[in-house]
């Protein structure tokens, strides 16, 4: 089960439940990979909305990885995600959004006080 205050996400992959969580190794497998000089640049990048499938499939397998999967981009170049192209940009952006805080608030800070009878 994947647990959101970690940066993780679960998605189904070849019709099987996976984990996956962008760790600090993950992300730096990542700035190597997509050429990023640092954490900054990797974001930027992201943010540019510019991902070609090779970056989308880079991004689930380093997240894979992070989870604890022993997966290469290869095994993952052959897996199949539930909407086809769609689903995998689904996947990447909730990974994305997980990972550098994008992801929507389902507690508040202070709840409210209970009201006396």
């Amino acid at each position: 089960m994947a647990n959101a205050k970690r940066g993780e996400i679960q998605a189904d992959l070849d019709g099987e439940a996976y984990t996956l969580c962008l760790t600090l190794g993950a992300l730096a497998e990542l700035e190597s990979g997509m050429g990023a000089a640092d954490l900054v640049a990797l974001a930027a990048r992201f943010e540019a909305n510019r991902l070609s499938a090779r970056d989308i499939l880079r991004i689930i397998g380093c997240g894979l990885r992070g989870a604890g999967h022993a997966l290469t981009d290869d095994d993952v170049s052959r897996m199949k995600a539930s909407g086809g192209l769609a689903g995998y940009v689904r996947i990447a952006a909730e990974l994305l959004a997980a990972t550098f805080g994008d992801a929507p608030e389902t507690q508040t800070a202070n709840p409210p006080r209970p009201q006396d009878a």
